[in-house]
């Protein structure tokens, strides 16, 4: 949970941003002639649009998401519950030879480990593709809708 966590809160902070920097571009007081806001207006709404794609596309994978999380969860309790067992059988038993099934229990520990890994590991990094995606727009953003002279918006 620790890798996939942080990259999950900062796609969902990424994202807020963009939104709220496109607010300030939607309300930025300027002093553009009609034809300027006109073209300025359909900027910012082609911004918005490619924002609200990726949000979509993220919106559905964020229900993946979720579900993946269940199972980081899920499979790291087993490995932790198999791992208990084994440190109890291998007191228990310390002078005797592990059979068959400890060497399965063994081996079922370290799957359920290695698959909760993956698992974590696949998720930070389709959520680190949408944050990504989304700081390209933030900057398309940044570059078309900043009036000429006037300070960029705080990209923070």
């Amino acid at each position: 949970m620790d890798i996939s966590l942080p990259a999950i809160k900062e796609r969902r902070r990424v994202f807020a941003k963009a939104q709220q920097e496109l607010g300030m571009y939607r309300t930025a007081p300027t002093k553009l002639v009609s034809a300027q806001q006109l073209e300025h207006d359909c900027q910012v709404e082609e911004m918005n649009q490619k924002l609200y794609l990726l949000w979509q596309e993220s919106a559905d994978y964020a229900n993946e998401e979720d579900t993946l999380v269940h199972y980081t969860g899920v499979m790291g309790f087993f490995g932790a519950v198999l791992s208990l067992v084994l440190l109890w059988y291998s007191a228990e038993y310390y002078d005797t030879p592990i059979g068959g099934l400890g060497q399965a229990v063994i081996a079922l520990s370290f799957c359920s480990l290695v698959v909760a890994f993956i698992i974590n590991f696949m998720t930070a990094s389709q959520s680190a593709v949408f944050t990504k995606k989304c700081n390209a727009i933030r900057q398309q953003a940044r570059q078309n809708l900043t009036p000429q002279g006037s300070p960029p918006v705080n990209p923070s």
